[in-house]
């Protein structure tokens, strides 16, 4: 099929014929008629299979013009870096429409996105806690909401977004068209499914865990940290293999730390991306990977769900995560369009129970590559990594005979018995009397 024959309008053949596109992706051409039918929908495709495009196409194909001032569309993202890429998108296939669209997230002045969102637009994209924000401050009215769309929806609840997802939702009109778009389906999104949504017709391409067949996927075991930060060293080295590389790490600062280690071997190569940098500085970390200024990027999970940066040849991960989902969502960042990746995992003892559950999830096994030769095993161990001694089942549970502590047998004068029952009184004890009192009661009888 081609995009021809989903009867699109001229405006968006011709943004997509300028993109290049010709053909829609599976995810697309089922979701069309379902969104342009007006009912509720709900996409399960695997990440990297077009779910943006899945949603925007039919959307924007039903938006009329229209100077009215409050917003028609509303599309809900987990992270900023995913506003700012759904609002491109949406400029690239607007680019022959006249539609206004507001991207509106958090780190940023709210006044000066207050003031975007009161001149008046079509297509808000938002973050949840931006969004309840400027609702708050009765600038921004959901009472024209005609489409709400909700992207990632798993890993907003996973991010504790699920107060403000309950707050404007309940804001919003009872007659709307819900659509939802994600790579899994959790318990968690089935139940707000059930509370929001009204028969939805729910769409799914694969089943869910089954990896991206033209993603190769194998995995190293090194034993702590600093072997781990050899390794990617090791395999960094070769710049014509691993050309564009997405890294990713268990938190903020072992993305800092790994950073701090290698970009003295590499210099101006290597980007941050994570939670605690600057929206300024995610937005240049972005770009500067996607632009190829730097060959590799270190980042969290927030780079995990939904960004879409062409040609990555490498995802390594450099922390084995420990749901399996978060496995598929890293390793979809490469293979896509068509193209194929790799995906590399190194893997330490700890984390050896996470691989298991990775490959239970995919039913697939995957390969275990050798150490490179001469590489250097570091026997030094993070705080992180060192076992706590007295943690809970260390040692075993211990019974009371195999205590050594603190129990000792009571001494003689302490080992009192008390052999009267519960009803019987005991003999008074009566008080001594001194030999001085006894002298004066005498002289006083005589």
């Amino acid at each position: 099929m081609t995009f021809l024959e989903l009867n699109l309008n001229t405006p968006l053949l011709n943004a997509l014929n300028d993109l290049g596109f010709e053909n829609p992706t599976p995810i697309q051409e089922k979701v069309y008629p379902a969104v342009m039918s007006g009912r509720d929908a709900v996409g399960i495709a695997q990440t990297g299979t077009g779910k943006t495009f899945a949603y925007l196409l039919p959307i924007l194909r039903q938006l009329k013009y229209s100077d009215q001032k409050h917003a028609r569309i509303l599309i809900v993202v987990p992270t900023r870096e995913l506003v700012l890429q759904v609002v491109g998108e949406i400029t690239k296939l607007t680019k022959y429409m006249t539609v206004r669209v507001v991207g509106v997230y958090g780190g940023t002045n709210i006044n000066t996105q207050r003031q975007v969102v009161y001149n008046g637009m079509d297509i808000v994209v938002a973050t949840p806690g931006r969004l309840v924000d400027l609702v708050m401050t009765g600038v921004l009215r959901l009472k024209s909401i005609q489409k709400l769309v909700i992207d990632e929806v798993d890993e907003m609840l996973n991010l504790g977004f699920r107060p403000q997802l309950m707050s404007f939702m309940d804001s919003l009109p009872i007659k709307r068209q819900n659509l939802m778009f994600s790579a899994t389906l959790t318990e968690d999104v089935a139940t707000m499914i059930d509370s929001y949504f009204y028969e939805p017709e729910t769409i799914e391409i694969q089943t869910q865990g089954t990896p991206l067949e033209q993603i190769s996927q194998y995995y190293y075991v090194a034993p702590n940290f600093f072997t781990k930060v050899n390794l990617l060293e090791n395999l960094l080295s070769d710049s014509e293999v691993f050309q564009r590389v997405l890294i990713f790490v268990a938190s903020k600062q072992f993305a800092d730390r790994v950073f701090e280690l290698l970009d003295p071997i590499y210099p101006d190569q290597i980007g941050v991306l994570h939670s605690n940098k600057s929206q300024n500085y995610r937005i240049n970390a972005l770009e500067r990977f996607r632009s190829g200024t730097n060959r590799m990027l270190i980042a969290t999970d927030v780079a995990s769900r939904g960004l879409d940066i062409a040609d990555i040849s490498h995802v390594i991960n450099f922390d084995t995560p420990e749901n399996p989902e978060d496995y598929i969502h890293r390793t979809g960042r490469t293979g896509r369009a068509d193209k194929t990746g790799i995906a590399i995992t190194f893997v330490n003892d700890v984390e050896t129970k996470y691989l298991a559950e990775i490959e239970k999830f995919m039913k697939r096994t995957l390969e275990e590559k050798p150490l490179p030769a001469g590489l250097k095993i570091s026997n030094v161990y993070t705080d992180e990594e060192k076992p706590v001694l007295f943690d809970k089942d260390y040692l075993g549970k211990a019974g009371i005979g195999d205590s050594q502590g603190a129990f000792h047998e009571k001494k003689e004068k302490n080992r009192k018995v008390n052999l009267g029952g519960p009803g019987e009184r005991k003999p008074r004890k009566v008080k001594p009397v001194n030999r001085g009192v006894l002298k004066k009661r005498a002289a006083k009888n005589k």
